[in-house]
């Protein structure tokens, strides 16, 4: 018997009860003149016929939850009727007073499906009637019970989740499926179009390409502050167009929440299914925080419901684990966790309840690291990552083309002659590399130089030389003598 079933019987306490028999579950049925019909169940066979504009409002023919329409009947929202009356119930009791349109909106659901579910309530006495204008069902401003407080109270204890209902996980799967980035086609054109902003030698191109073609996982690697990040940012540009995400998904009778604010903008004209928002393709970056813990459900003990990890939350997008060997955790311990959903694309997390359940794991991984790959993972490992990039420092020409570029972007007029003068007389005779983040680091060390003398942020041979000096580390003994961190603590005892 469900909770709602068994909290109906709690509170019988009419003089006459029916006698126990093969239909004591449905008491309440043995008389109609009692109770009304349920509103959620099939219409008597001697009610009156739907008029030809009733008619025109059902849908026609199966309901498809993919097509984002919104659902108009209690069984096209595909989840269980005692998952779903209770979760009204608590959604009430927080409202407390309420019309069937703010109700309407808070559980993401049509006026006609709430309508349907409130008068249930009010036929249990949870739910009453406070005030009305007119016959019309949207005038009418409803309240919660005494009744109704003390169950919602109950539901509340074994799951507080309040809100959008969530749209059943088998539905979220032919989602993903139907959204998979494995779909995406990109050529040179658009490779360069994605990349415009940031200055990358052409033999960049010919692996990038096919690598975000494949939609499996990219490994970065290079010496830092070349624009690893950057890049695999940019490419999530690539992937284009917009996809549905839920705001909560409903596994086993528990709810995961999956939308995210600071991960799905919502962007385009809304789906009419308001339980989904469209959305760009969503971009997760982890770093040097991220433990196997996270990727795992996390349950609020206080609400009974998951909190999605974020390689769910990027699904049909980019996850980016960017630092990738500086985890708290092995990078091995972490490719063990991943070799199943980086193989399969599918990933199984376990609920408290110790049930599995898969997820999608459809995303375009990227790896970065500035480790030598040698020292993080072995040819087994190594092979698992499909493709490999490196991504070093940039030629002189492509240095000067990136400095010339930063200058527009920090509204500072570039100076050749200046620009051949720190080359000349710092970075040749200390042998620096050209990175790609030297350029705009070595200008806001500039233009705090100038805005600290009140002078106008120019490319001078003077500020940019002095810029240098305060960015570069530079040990000009190698026996000088350094306080060693033991020695720091010393003196701070």
């Amino acid at each position: 018997m469900s909770i709602l079933d068994r909290l109906k019987h709690e509170d019988e306490s009419e003089p006459e009860k029916t006698p126990k028999g093969p239909a004591a579950e449905a008491p309440a049925e043995k008389n109609p003149a009692e109770k009304p019909p349920n509103l959620l169940k099939k219409k008597d066979a001697d009610q009156e016929a739907p008029s030809a504009e009733e008619e025109q409002e059902e849908p026609s023919g199966e309901y498809d939850p993919l097509s984002l329409a919104e659902p108009r009947r209690f069984e096209d929202l595909g989840v269980r009727r005692d998952f779903l009356l209770p979760h009204v119930l608590k959604t009430c009791f927080v409202l407390d007073t309420f019309t069937i349109t703010e109700a309407a909106e808070q559980l993401c659901l049509s006026v006609k499906i709430t309508t349907d579910l409130l008068e249930e309530w009010k036929e249990l006495k949870c739910v009453e009637i406070l005030s009305a204008q007119g016959y019309q069902a949207a005038t009418r401003r409803y309240g919660m019970t005494t009744e109704g407080r003390r169950r919602a109270r109950e539901y509340m204890r074994l799951s507080g989740y309040i809100g959008p209902v969530p749209v059943p996980i088998a539905t979220y799967r032919q989602m993903v499926k139907r959204q998979t980035v494995l779909g995406v086609q990109v050529n040179t054109e658009s490779l360069q179009k994605a990349l415009s902003h940031l200055v990358v030698s052409e033999k960049l191109f010919k692996p990038l390409g096919p690598a975000v073609n494949s939609g499996r996982t990219i490994f970065l690697y290079g010496p830092p502050g070349n624009g690893k990040t950057a890049i695999a940012v940019a490419l999530s540009s690539l992937l284009g167009g917009l996809v549905a995400i839920p705001k909560a998904v409903e596994i086993d009778g528990f709810v995961m929440r999956l939308f995210d604010p600071s991960v799905h903008h919502p962007e385009g004209d809304q789906p009419a299914d308001k339980r989904w928002t469209r959305c760009k393709r969503p971009i997760v970056v982890v770093g040097g925080e991220l433990t196997i813990e996270m990727m795992e459900l996390r349950m609020d003990v206080n609400s009974n419901t998951y909190e999605s990890p974020p390689h769910v939350k990027s699904n049909n997008g980019i996850f980016i684990l960017d630092d990738f060997g500086r985890q708290l955790v092995r990078p091995r311990d972490m490719l063990n966790r991943w070799i199943v959903p980086l193989e399969n694309r599918v990933d199984y997390l376990t609920l408290h309840t110790g049930n599995k359940i898969e997820i999608p794991f459809d995303q375009l991984v990227i790896f970065s690291t500035n480790i030598n790959p040698k020292d993080l993972l072995d040819e087994a490992f190594m092979r698992r990552l499909r493709h490999k990039v490196y991504i070093g420092p940039l030629s002189l020409p492509e240095f000067r083309e990136a400095f010339e570029m930063a200058c527009v972007s920090k509204k500072v007029t570039f100076d050749g002659e200046v620009f051949d003068k720190v080359v000349k007389d710092i970075y040749e005779p200390r042998g620096l590399p050209f990175n790609g983040c030297h350029p705009r680091d070595l200008l806001d060390h500039l233009i705090d130089l100038a805005k600290f003398e009140e002078k106008s942020p120019e490319m001078t041979q003077d500020l940019l030389i002095r810029a240098c000096e305060s960015y570069f580390v530079k040990i000009e003994d190698e026996n000088a003598s350094f306080a060693t961190s033991a020695g720091i603590s010393d003196q701070l005892k």
